[in-house]
């Protein structure tokens, strides 16, 4: 039975997830392109994490940061590889949407890359309701990023 949680991106249970994450994102983007946060930046004010657990596994995880226009954006979304295809990014991404709506945000943005290695993040998001956007807070043109967003 899968658990979904809010829990500190630094708790020891995480280290495993989130640094398969970030060898993943470092692996499939050039460096300039990497905007994957470690733990500590998830760590950091205004910003909410979940995680999924089997057991004490952690297996899913996805992060929620407040911007300073009052949206959000949605950070480190990341399934497992041996528990992809099982609806876990359905539920990380329901939690995440349900805490921004909480919090009176009305959109939610993301960036993710444009290589192919992105496609299946890229149509997950638009099966939500993401449409591409132009980047926002903090982000500039990029050949490497694609821009997404949804009004809650």
């Amino acid at each position: 039975m899968s658990l979904i949680r809010e829990v500190a991106p630094t708790d020891p249970a995480l280290a495993p997830l989130i640094a398969a994450h970030l060898t993943l994102m470092r692996a499939s983007s050039p460096a300039c392109s990497v905007h994957a946060m470690d733990a500590g930046a998830l760590a950091g004010a205004g910003v909410r994490f979940f995680a999924v657990f089997e057991g004490g596994d952690a297996v899913a995880m996805g992060a929620l940061k407040g911007l300073a226009s009052g949206e959000g954006e949605l950070k480190s979304m990341h399934v497992r590889s041996d528990r992809r295809g099982k609806g876990l990014a359905d539920v990380v991404l329901a939690r995440l949407l349900d805490a921004a709506r909480k919090a009176g945000m009305a959109r939610v943005s993301l960036e993710t890359g444009s290589q192919e290695a992105f496609a299946p993040a890229r149509a997950f998001y638009a099966r939500h309701g993401f449409e591409m956007c132009r980047p926002f807070e903090g982000y500039a043109d990029d050949p490497n990023s694609v821009f997404m967003t949804r009004v809650l």
